[in-house]
């Protein structure tokens, strides 16, 4: 039941966002393949933030950290 909650939730925002059809895909095996709470919320969190800035949560780390070099 939570599981297709965050499912249709997912699916929502990705359609609501215009995000790509690549983006829906990854985003949807990444929430149906972990088990976890916490990668769970990490892959939905990601998603969203992809779906913003169009770069993810690992590319914005790696930007912050060679900016300060």
């Amino acid at each position: 039941m939570r599981l297709m909650m965050l499912l249709t939730l997912t699916i929502a925002v990705l359609i609501l966002t215009s995000c790509s059809e690549v983006l829906m895909i990854s985003s949807l095996g990444g929430v149906a393949v972990s088990q976890s709470p916490a990668i769970k919320a990490y892959n939905g969190v990601d998603a969203l933030t992809i779906g913003k800035t169009k770069r993810s949560l690992k590319q914005h780390a790696y930007d912050k950290i060679i900016d300060t070099k």
